[in-house]
């Protein structure tokens, strides 16, 4: 009974060990992401807060004050350059291109999806496949587009470009969550009355919110980040969206404003972080469930 009695503390005592092993392992691990996810806001926080003295001295220590904190960058940032202009035109601009992508995925994804005719799923691919087209390939022929629309150096050729990327993906994303949603909902709505597109209006849609809010999210953030479009079809500050203006007009040759550099890029991306923290759940769902399909 004695040796039965050790045996059960020391595989008790050995199962105590491997469970804090583990748990040790496991919050080691949370522990280093936390640290690589958070240290380039970090850096962007102290950049933007330290005094060119303290920013500019080769002898301290980058990562920390070692003189009073200034508003001086953030300063600098919204009197000297046009840093609330470019806030505008990318709200703009960003709001344009969803509109503009919602109207046009919602039926083509839906028609793809649920509208069975020759060829569905190849158009389906093809039209995920001009989604991996290099922009540098395309922004020559776009010129010519905008150039004829009369829309040269004004911010809302990119309200007219940023659609040829995000239409693509959204479609395909949009057409696997479409897919999600059983026929036989749909095929009551015909029963009870409803023509494709009222099944379409009162059914799907209201079930696919989450697959629609995620489009939305990429459309903007994509319309928000993009840099080639904007860098060829605007030049004036005045049209400039975030991600021109703030690299444009803070490198002047080889001077960098880093510390307005760091704060232009740390009050834009406190607001889409929350935004993604608010609808996490639902963007993940949005993303799984048409990627998945």
């Amino acid at each position: 009974m004695a040796t039965i009695a050790q045996h059960r503390v020391t595989h008790s005592t050995a199962f105590r060990v491997r469970r804090l092993r583990n748990q040790i392992l496991f919050w080691s691990v949370i522990a280093l992401f936390v640290i690589f996810a958070c240290f380039p806001v970090y850096w962007m926080f102290v950049t933007t807060f330290k005094e060119v003295n303290d920013l500019y001295n080769l002898q301290n220590n980058p990562l920390l004050f070692h003189l009073p904190p200034t508003l001086d960058q953030v300063r600098y940032l919204f009197e000297q350059t046009n840093f609330a202009k470019w806030v505008e035109n990318t709200a703009v601009v960003g709001g344009a291109v969803v509109i503009i992508t919602v109207l046009i995925c919602v039926p083509a994804a839906y028609a793809l999806a649920r509208v069975r005719f020759p060829g569905s799923d190849s158009l389906g691919i093809g039209i995920f496949l001009t989604y991996l087209v290099p922009p540098t390939l395309l922004f020559l022929p776009l010129s010519q587009l905008v150039a004829g629309f009369g829309l040269n150096d004004s911010k809302w050729s990119l309200a007219l470009v940023y659609p040829t990327f995000t239409i693509p993906f959204c479609t395909w994303l949009l057409m696997g969550f479409f897919k999600n949603v059983p026929r036989e909902i749909t095929e009551a709505a015909r029963v009870d009355g409803c023509s494709r597109l009222g099944a379409m209006f009162r059914v799907v849609l209201p079930l696919s919110v989450p697959g629609i809010l995620t489009i939305c999210i990429f459309a903007f953030t994509l319309a928000m980040q993009e840099y080639v479009y904007a860098l060829t079809f605007v030049s004036s500050s005045d049209e400039k969206m975030i991600t021109l203006g703030v690299v444009t007009d803070l490198i002047r040759g080889d001077v960098f404003f880093w510390g307005s550099l760091m704060a232009g890029a740390l009050i834009v991306s406190i607001p889409v972080a929350i935004v993604y923290n608010l609808f996490m759940d639902t963007f993940v769902r949005g993303i799984t469930g048409g990627a998945l399909k």
